[in-house]
């Protein structure tokens, strides 16, 4: 079969044995601990005391998989000893067919009328068998495997980076601060509802939900943001992942307006990720996945505020209040209980300062990591477009 381009295509189900009926799950309970890892639909979900494969494998989404996104990949490579769930698709490439190529060509492959289902997007095995990948030469497999292998060892170089220079920022406030847990300096200390009586903080309020909450329909392709916590990546708020609402619509939400230097808490469903909002816009809309926490920035620095709701100890205090909900999620009622060390002003701006220099060294590498991100995308569209 020939593709658009006039690649000759070829079946998945020709190029691949498909081991889903080896495939077992197992509930959380039943799970025993151990060394091999235990793959669902996205990664590794837990490590178990026993393995189904032992071998070079693809493994594909089939449901609750990231269909749809330019981010986040539907397959992955595994190796080695492993247990796969009935979420995932096994695939093991047979003779001609190298298996990292066989990876990157379902990595982002594009479903639009592949998945079913409204609330959970399913690919069936019948489906997923007449999917097509371009049929080329095992050498130019592996030249284009080389290739691909070789910007994602440098995407992966700069994202460590990152990584590295987020870890400065913590020992640097656990330098200047200590330990909010022990607070060794004897900071003042207030719940957050103290702060907001006090008036540290001029602006607390989550998302917006109920009558106000905006439908599908109501999304346009331009206008004001409307994120949630998917949109935090790489400890930034991307607005790629954003949707939008027009002016007239998003003028009519009372809640959840954010604006820039707001920091923003994920607290529904995927809960902890911290961010502060960095935008020229007047207003970003949040969905109810969020909390914005606005800085009267001659009391308490935003930069101080974000980094001390990314420590140790503020992690340990909305973990504990999860433990009492029934949902992932950590109500905003929960969240005005929580404890802040505040201290002086002099050495929140001290340690603001060193932030901003660290944050420049971040921007340079994110610059550049955008560039390589874009080097992948174009070399992946030229090979599997």
């Amino acid at each position: 079969m020939w593709g658009v381009t006039g690649m000759k295509m070829v079946f998945l189900e020709d190029c691949c044995e498909i081991l889903d009926s080896m495939r077992i799950p197992i509930t959380a309970v039943d799970r025993e601990e151990g060394p091999y890892p235990y793959y669902g639909a996205n990664g590794v979900q837990d490590h178990v005391a026993g393995y189904l494969f032992d071998d070079e494998l693809v493994l594909l989404a089939e449901d609750g998989g990231n269909f749809g996104s330019k981010e986040r990949p539907i397959a992955y490579r595994v190796s080695g000893k492993c247990w796969v769930n009935n979420h995932a698709h096994v695939l093991k490439p047979r003779a001609g067919i190298n298996v990292d190529y066989l990876c990157y060509s379902l990595m982002f492959y594009n479903t639009d009328g592949l998945v079913n289902g409204a609330t959970r997007q399913k690919l069936t095995q019948a489906t997923m068998r007449k999917m097509l990948i371009p049929e080329r030469s095992i050498e130019e497999q592996k030249r284009i495997v080389d290739q691909l292998n070789r910007v994602v060892a440098l995407k992966t170089g700069l994202q460590r980076q990152l990584r590295a220079l987020d870890t400065l920022i913590k020992a640097r406030f656990v330098e200047m601060f200590g330990d909010p847990v022990t607070n060794p300096k004897g900071y003042l200390v207030q719940t957050l509802q103290e702060l907001i009586d006090n008036g540290f903080i001029t602006y607390h309020l989550d998302g917006n939900h109920g009558g106000d909450y905006p439908r599908s329909e109501e999304f346009v392709d331009s206008g004001v943001p409307y994120i949630g916590a998917n949109c935090i990546v790489n400890g930034e708020i991307d607005f790629s992942m954003a949707k939008y609402l027009t002016e007239e619509r998003a003028g009519k939400l009372r809640k959840g307006i954010a604006c820039n230097e707001d920091v923003l808490f994920a607290h529904n469903a995927t809960v902890g990720p911290t961010v502060m909002l960095h935008t020229k816009l007047k207003k970003v809309i949040l969905s109810t996945s969020l909390t914005a926490y606005r800085c009267n920035k001659d009391k308490i620095k935003p930069n101080y505020l974000k980094a001390y709701m990314q420590s140790d100890g503020f992690t340990r205090q909305y973990l504990g209040e999860m433990k009492q909900t029934t949902r992932n999620q950590v109500p905003i009622t929960a969240q005005r209980k929580y404890l802040f060390l505040i201290p002086p002003l002099e050495d929140q701006e001290q340690f603001a300062t060193f932030v901003s220099q660290v944050d420049k060294s971040k921007a340079a590498v994110q610059a550049a990591l955008d560039k390589t991100q874009l080097l992948f995308d174009s070399l992946m569209q030229q090979y599997f477009s």
